[in-house]
């Protein structure tokens, strides 16, 4: 299931492409200004965005900007037909395409589709799969389940969370600002404090000897990991 970030600061346009788009079977979800946009784009796997152009706290076209520092998903900007120089300025600073408003529904499916086939076929936006297996811990994304060596365990939902940026991605260092960001989903504050009492949380529920991890691992001055080839 491919996931659609619709942003627009007007909720009926939200709430009709949420129906839209649903009933073809993508999974939605709703921002009604930038910040909120880019702030899901950053902590979500998102594989096409539908964003309006004039909105408060952060336009569309300062949202492509900051979008296109975290990802290259698609971008499909929604415009009025009196924004016209907005709309030019939005495909130089890296939209995909456009719609203008009032739209046909028709049209933004096909839209829609073809970017998102794109943007597959030229290898992004891969479905990330639900279910990792990393050494004996088994993360079930579906069920939002662990399990080691085949025992359910019992995580906090922060803990969960940074256990799955760490095997969905294994041998990659995070640094505790990036951690706090992609799952607090807040600026990094205290970041270093708050991310290593949960790391030490972690490690008490799957390690055997916490003092000497076999999986979630310091990489001193830069942050943690954890193995890629861990047994």
């Amino acid at each position: 299931m491919y996931n659609i970030l619709v942003c627009d600061d007007d909720k009926d346009i939200v709430s009709a492409l949420k129906i839209y788009l649903s009933a073809e079977g993508y999974s939605v979800l709703e921002a009604y200004n930038g910040e909120e946009a880019v702030a899901i784009v950053d902590r979500e796997d998102i594989h096409l965005v539908l964003l309006d152009i004039m909105m408060p706290q952060m336009d569309g076209i300062t949202a492509i900007s900051k979008i296109r520092e975290l990802s290259n998903v698609p971008v499909i900007l929604l415009t009025a037909k009196s924004e016209d120089t907005d709309k030019v300025l939005g495909l130089n600073v890296g939209a995909d395409d456009y719609v203008t408003k009032p739209f046909n529904p028709v049209e933004v499916m096909a839209r829609v589709r073809s970017n998102i086939r794109r943007y597959i076929q030229l290898g992004g936006g891969e479905v990330k799969q639900s279910r990792i297996v990393i050494g004996g811990i088994t993360l079930d994304d579906s069920e939002k389940n662990v399990y080691l060596d085949g025992e359910l365990i019992s995580l906090t939902p922060r803990e969960y969370e940074i256990l799955k940026l760490f095997m969905q991605s294994p041998g990659n260092v995070f640094s505790p600002k990036e951690i706090y960001r992609k799952v607090w989903g807040e600026l990094p504050i205290n970041a270093e404090n708050a991310v290593a009492v949960h790391i030490r949380h972690l490690r008490e529920k799957l390690e055997i000897n916490p003092a000497e991890p076999r999986y979630i691992k310091v990489v001193w001055g830069q942050g943690y990991k954890i193995e890629r080839g861990a047994k």
